[in-house]
């Protein structure tokens, strides 16, 4: 993970045609965080990133995938919440070295109001 480069944003390549308008976004700006869940997540970004260090290749790449959805605040919501289900379920698999980050997660959904 360390060096790793995350992107965040639009990336948009048109190849001809008449009447290009541009992107059309029809989201909501994304919700303030409280300084309770930025540290809740903050917390849970530190316990999986040690985790990684200690599951199997294929269970660390899904962590390393789902940790941008969970880290950016301008990730949708049902993302973030699928991210951190995913993080749950692996960390459920590994028994009691991954309890830390489950209970990370949970307090994180609780934070979130789901």
């Amino acid at each position: 993970m360390s060096g790793d480069t995350y992107y965040f944003g639009d990336s948009v390549s048109m190849h001809g045609g008449l009447g290009n308008t541009g992107i059309v976004k029809n989201q909501a700006a994304p919700a303030q965080t409280s300084p309770e869940l930025e540290a809740a997540l903050r917390q849970l970004v530190e316990l999986v990133t040690e985790l990684r260090a200690q599951v199997p290749p294929a269970r660390a790449q899904s962590l390393d995938e789902a940790l941008p959805d969970i880290a950016s605040p301008a990730v949708e919501p049902q993302h973030r919440h699928r991210a951190l289900l995913a993080v749950a379920g692996i960390a459920a698999t590994v028994g009691a070295v991954g309890q830390p980050v489950v209970e990370a997660v949970n307090s994180v959904l609780a934070l979130l109001g789901g």
